[in-house]
């Protein structure tokens, strides 16, 4: 029974943890939320400089129409932070190390960047952006090449987002691991892997954020 459950929580670990994590900022954000004073202090002061902070990046990039993307955009980073950064805690794993998680995550920046191309351009001005926007003989004469290379370049972007996230956070978690293993075994304990740590610590961090950047510029060629 026990090893059946224990198969069971490893096989859905991933979204185990990522389901925890949504619960743990929800909880978060919510109770700094709720003092309403006008001088922030404390827990308050820190959330509203992270919140800041992003919405003052993210309209460096997208101009003032940028503030409606501000709450999906600044989630997406702070989610993807945290899944990456939860694989430092022993007994933890970061989510971000399956590659069913950095896909789900793409895709749904995929069906938001489609969505807004379609919306801006409407169908047609979208099929016309993806012929390569012909405007003259030979223009249509190529749209048939263009075509499938602009659709690939719209697929590659959600795919080239899932791989980056995936591969780098896998890496670092093997890294870590491997090093602490080593400390274990070979050095009663010393624990030489505190450095790399550091480096996964950055690399978290980096990749939360080149993430969103990417995921702001796509939006930014949609509208």
């Amino acid at each position: 029974g026990e090893s059946v459950w224990a198969q069971y929580l490893h096989n859905w670990e991933s979204i185990l943890f990522s389901l925890f994590i949504a619960c743990m900022l929800s909880f978060i954000f919510y109770y700094g939320s709720q003092s309403k004073n006008s001088i922030p202090n404390g827990f308050q002061n820190f959330l509203e400089w992270v919140v800041e902070t992003l919405r003052l990046i993210i309209i460096s990039v997208l101009g003032p129409d940028g503030e409606k993307y501000v709450p999906f955009l600044g989630t997406l980073f702070i989610y993807i932070l945290s899944m990456n950064l939860i694989g430092m805690i022993p007994f933890m794993a970061s989510p971000s190390s399956n590659l069913n998680i950095t896909v789900a995550l793409a895709i749904c920046v995929f069906i938001m960047v489609q969505y807004l191309n379609i919306r801006n351009m409407g169908l047609k001005g979208f099929l016309y952006h993806l012929a390569g926007s012909p405007k003259d003989t030979i223009g249509w004469l190529i749209s048939p090449l263009m075509f499938p290379i602009e659709l690939l370049t719209q697929i590659s972007r959600p795919v080239t987002l899932a791989l980056r996230l995936f591969g780098n956070i896998l890496g670092e978690k093997i890294l870590v691991a491997f090093f602490a293993m080593v400390g274990i075994t070979l050095l009663y304990f010393f624990p030489i892997q505190l450095p790399f740590m550091f480096l996964g610590l950055l690399t978290s961090i980096m990749q939360a954020m080149v993430f969103t950047l990417l995921t702001t510029i796509y939006i930014l060629l949609s509208v």
